[in-house]
């Protein structure tokens, strides 16, 4: 028998994020700005069409803080798993993309990754 410790899912990761972000925001204000794009899931054939009406894309982070820092415009995070998580060919594209428009954009893997970007990036504005 093996003792194996599961893997959180990327929703838990993103959720045990936003719990740091809500405890950490009196000291770094800006994280309430920190808000997830609704970007992924399965829908229906009519969903999937109506969402990609809407404006859905594929390959878009999943985390975007709307707050200048040093020489970039925003932060874009695309999480994933601490194990397991891979990049898609059209999420690398995006991230790409963001950098070179003025974004910082990056892979974290894990929230204490992302919240340790986060921090970092925060680090700069002032």
């Amino acid at each position: 028998m093996t003792d194996r410790i599961p893997v959180p899912t990327e929703s838990q990761e993103q959720q045990a994020l936003f719990q740091w972000a809500r405890i950490i925001e009196p000291q770094l204000p800006a994280v309430g700005m920190l808000y997830h794009i609704p970007n992924e899931g399965k829908r229906s054939y009519a969903g999937g069409r109506r969402a990609i009406a809407e404006g859905l894309r594929k390959g878009v982070p999943d985390l975007c803080l709307p707050f200048p820092a040093g020489q970039y415009h925003g932060l874009y995070i695309e999480l994933k798993r601490i194990k397991g998580g891979r990049l898609t060919p059209e999420q690398r594209d995006w991230i790409d993309a963001l950098q070179q428009a003025g974004y910082q954009a990056q892979v974290c893997y894990g929230w204490r990754h992302a919240a340790d970007v986060i921090e970092e990036y925060l680090g700069e504005s002032g």
